[in-house]
């Protein structure tokens, strides 16, 4: 079967950037991120990346039972690919953010390339009113917060997972995160091909300039020539715009209020789905087709939904 002309989207329902109080659409509950991600596969996404939150609060969270209670809902009604995070929260050790991964064992969980700044409390700045005690001093902290991911962390996430053959989402925020990932592919802890998720627009990564998007696929192209698939993320205002650049030049993209919470100028989105939708108008307007979940599988070669622990 020819992919050419195949899209990926891969839809991130709820994350751990934004906090409740931005958003009454933000998913925080497990059925609300159950439901969410089975409406965004409904729309057309062919994976749903996941986290989890404690529902009394909204904060983010890796305990494995709260992942428990959505992701085989997820899995009996709909053959989406189910991507885990281990990225969970910049403020989470390496060990709590890998538990999810490690014991649900899914075909592909996201992988953080390198330690960075990771900046959000420039969202203070758009939103004053919060529900919750935690949410202030979460992205106000945000100015002196380092997200470590050493070359020891992302050895120990691969190394504890490489017997459950899951793959991973190599989430990228600027070029050095690129060969990091080569030098994991050179140390065999990556196994080709690599499923690459630049990451644009975050206050510590990479902007989101057409020239800083090209550069990321050139730099791609020539450390993994055919051995990779790409994708983008755009965080805010950039969703849209930074995927209809990457899907016109043969990218695959990723949305959801992980990454914005915008429909347009001053205007929630209502959903992930919503967003799903509106990527997908965009690809099928370049003539291009939606990735099925089966077509995604073979495309980033996956172990397959019965091979989960979930």
């Amino acid at each position: 079967m020819s992919m050419k002309n195949k899209v990926i989207i891969t839809c991130a329902v709820t994350g751990s950037i934004h906090t409740p109080s931005m958003s009454p659409y933000l998913p925080v509950t497990s059925a609300e991120i159950a439901t969410a991600a089975l409406e965004a596969a409904d729309a057309g996404a062919a994976i749903v990346h996941l986290h989890a939150r404690d529902p009394s609060d909204g904060r983010p969270s890796q305990d494995v039972g709260l992942f428990r209670e959505f992701v085989p809902e997820i899995k009996e009604k709909s053959d989406v690919i189910i991507n885990i995070t281990t990225g969970g929260s910049p403020t989470m050790t390496v060990e709590e953010r890998l538990q999810p991964a490690l014991q649900l064992k899914p075909e592909i969980a996201s992988l953080n390339m390198g330690s960075m700044n990771f900046g959000l409390y420039e969202m203070l700045g758009r939103f004053k009113d919060f529900k919750h005690d935690w949410e202030q001093p979460y992205l106000a902290g945000s100015d002196d917060r380092v997200f470590k991911n050493t070359f020891k962390d992302i050895a120990y996430i691969l190394q504890s997972c490489s017997e459950n053959q899951t793959r991973f989402e190599i989430e990228c925020y600027d070029i050095g995160h690129l060969y990091t990932a080569a030098h994991f592919l050179e140390r065999g802890l990556l196994k080709p091909p690599l499923f690459i998720q630049s990451v644009f627009g975050l206050r510590g990564g990479i902007g989101g300039h057409p020239e800083d998007i090209l550069q990321m696929r050139r730099t791609a192209d020539r450390l993994f020539g055919k051995d990779y698939v790409w994708s983008v993320l755009g965080a805010g205002r950039g969703q849209m715009p930074i995927a209809a650049i990457s899907a016109s030049i043969g990218g695959n993209v990723r949305v959801g209020l992980e990454d914005s919470l915008w429909e347009s100028p001053g205007q929630l989105a209502t959903s992930s789905a919503a967003q799903v939708k509106r990527v997908r108008t965009i690809i099928e307007a370049l003539s291009l087709e939606v990735a099925t979940p089966e077509e995604a599988r073979q495309m980033l070669q996956l172990k397959g939904r019965n091979s989960v622990a979930f």
